[in-house]
């Protein structure tokens, strides 16, 4: 294997704000501290929490290098590595980790795995951070059962994807909701049972899943939009059901009392 660089490409941002704040330059490749390693990157997800990060909407130290995920070759093993992990070098891993916008990435080493043979390093970037989160969701937000009505919203997106396709393998019936009527084919191609476009008025959406539903709204919303549909999303859900709000495309969902 080729020698290591000392320096690499990158994207970072050294104060929050829009795209202007993004800058593509040269950065020292990190060394893997204890229980890291060092990937060569193949590949990169890029995600919407990422722009929460340049926002400045979630908070991190600064200069910080944007990204969640990768994919790629490990080049360097750190200190006191778990051996029960089995690495070694020229693995092909994927990771869920900070810092991924740049040529190489220093990993922890349990946000690591490896690829299986059968799995291309792109397809496996695609799907483990935005998989893993609807994971998640129809396991442990809410554990999806056979039968249930669930509605899920922005489901052309990446987690609503794997959210439909999940669901159908679950057997649950999914109403999903997206932005315009060239994404209905996208949801309903994912798995979604009936598609929703949110264009049609605020109304539209608890008016199908209440005819869905015979009036008893859905057993669970995953909502990855926010501060626009949280209290739309607290009308469609069933009495004792469960609205999981993960995401905040539209902005943060804002103070509320329950009282």
């Amino acid at each position: 294997m080729a020698s290591i660089p000392s320096t690499m490409k990158g994207v970072q941002i050294e104060k929050t704000g829009g795209i202007e704040v993004l800058q593509y330059k040269d950065l020292p490749v990190p060394s893997p501290k204890d229980n890291e390693v060092l990937v060569k990157n193949e590949y990169i997800g890029v995600n919407y929490i990422d722009t929460y990060f340049r926002k400045g909407l979630y908070s991190n130290p600064l200069p910080m290098i944007l990204g969640r995920e990768g994919s790629g070759t490990i080049v360097s093993i750190g200190a006191n590595v778990p051996s029960s992990l089995n690495f070694s070098i020229r693995d092909s891993v994927v990771y869920s980790n900070t810092s991924a916008y740049a040529d190489y990435t220093a990993c922890s080493a349990d946000k690591v795995s490896r690829i299986p043979p059968a799995v291309s390093s792109a397809n496996a970037c695609a799907a483990f951070l935005q998989g893993l989160t609807a994971l998640t969701l129809v396991e442990e937000a809410y554990r999806v059962q056979k039968g249930d009505w669930i509605l899920v919203l922005a489901a052309a997106g990446g987690v609503g994807g794997w959210l439909c396709k999940i669901l159908k393998a679950k057997g649950a019936n999914t109403i999903a909701t997206v932005g315009s009527q060239e994404k209905v084919q996208v949801a309903k191609e994912q798995g979604a049972d009936v598609v929703v476009t949110d264009r049609n008025g605020e109304g539209e959406v608890l008016k199908v899943v209440k005819e869905y539903t015979n009036g008893e709204g859905v057993n669970a919303v995953f909502d990855g939009v926010g501060k626009d549909t949280f209290d739309r999303s607290l009308e469609c859900v069933a009495r004792k059901g469960t609205v999981a709000s993960f995401g905040n495309a539209s902005g943060p969902v804002e103070q509320f009392s329950i009282l």
